[in-house]
C-alpha cells in the first residue's frame, strides 16, 4: 500500500554516494526517476542496469558510481517514495479518526499517481521471492504499518472486552483491502474507486469494533 511512511531500521547495502556539485546531484535524481519508472514497469529482477543507464544517458559504470549496486539503487528508489509520502503527511502523524481519514485520502491521492502505485504493487509482490533485496524493506514496512493502523483504531474506539485481537485483525484487513484495491485499479481503473471502497471498509470495521459509537457514523 502506497501510503504514509513507516520508520524502519537501516539494513542492507550502504548509502548512495553524496554528490558534491549541483550537476551531479541532478544526475543522481535523474537516475532515481528513471529507475523508479523501470522497476515499476518490469520489476526488479527483469529490469537491467544497462537499460536504466541507457535511458539516463550513462554507462553502467556511471550509474554504479552513484549507487554502487543495483540493490542499492532499488532501496534508494523505495526511500525516495517514502520521502515523498513523509512530505505530504507533514511532521506529525494524525491520531485516531484523523489517521483513518488519512488512509481514505491516501487512496484518493493514489488514483492520481499511477507510477508510484505500480511500483509498490509490483515490488511488494516480487519481494516474497527468495533473496529479493526489498524483502526486509516490505517486511519492516508492513510491521510498522500494522502498528500504526492498530494504534489509530485503538485511539478511535474500544473493542469489546476480551476481544483486543479484533483491533489487530481489523488493521490487517484495512491494509489488505487497500493493497488489493491498488492491483484491481491498475488493471481496470474505470471500475474501481479506491477511496470509496477504503472508506466503506473502515466505516464497517469501526461499527464492528464499537457499534455503540459508530453504528451510524462514517469515517470519512
Amino acid at each position: 500500500m502506497s501510503n504514509q511512511s513507516v520508520s524502519r531500521p537501516t539494513r542492507g547495502p550502504a548509502k548512495p554516494r553524496t554528490p558534491r556539485s549541483p550537476e551531479a546531484r541532478q544526475r543522481q535524481q535523474d537516475i532515481l526517476a528513471i529507475a523508479m519508472d523501470t522497476f515499476a514497469a518490469r520489476g526488479y529482477n527483469n529490469a537491467s542496469l544497462a537499460e536504466i543507464a541507457d535511458r539516463v544517458g550513462l554507462t553502467q559504470a556511471g550509474v554504479l558510481h552513484y549507487f554502487r549496486s543495483k540493490a542499492l539503487l532499488l532501496t534508494s528508489v523505495l526511500e525516495l517514495r517514502d520521502q515523498r509520502d513523509i512530505e505530504h503527511l507533514g511532521p506529525d502523524r494524525p491520531q485516531g479518526l484523523d489517521f483513518l481519514r488519512h488512509l481514505v485520502n491516501t487512496a484518493l491521492r493514489n488514483a492520481e499517481r499511477e507510477g508510484i502505485v505500480r511500483l509498490y504493487a509490483v515490488l511488494s509482490a516480487e519481494s516474497v521471492t527468495d533473496d529479493h533485496p526489498a524483502q526486509d524493506y516490505f517486511r519492516d514496512r508492513y510491521h510498522g504499518l500494522r502498528a500504526f493502523v492498530a494504534d489509530a483504531l485503538r485511539e478511535a474506539c474500544a473493542p469489546p472486552a476480551g476481544r483486543e485481537d479484533l483491533t489487530e485483525n481489523a488493521a490487517n484487513a484495512i491494509i489488505a483491502v487497500m493493497d488489493g484495491l491498488q492491483v484491481q485499479w491498475l488493471l481496470s481503473p474505470e471500475s474501481v474507486d479506491m477511496a470509496a471502497s477504503t472508506e466503506l471498509v473502515v466505516t464497517s470495521l469501526l461499527a464492528t469494533l464499537d457499534p455503540g459509537r459508530f453504528g451510524s457514523r462514517t469515517a470519512g
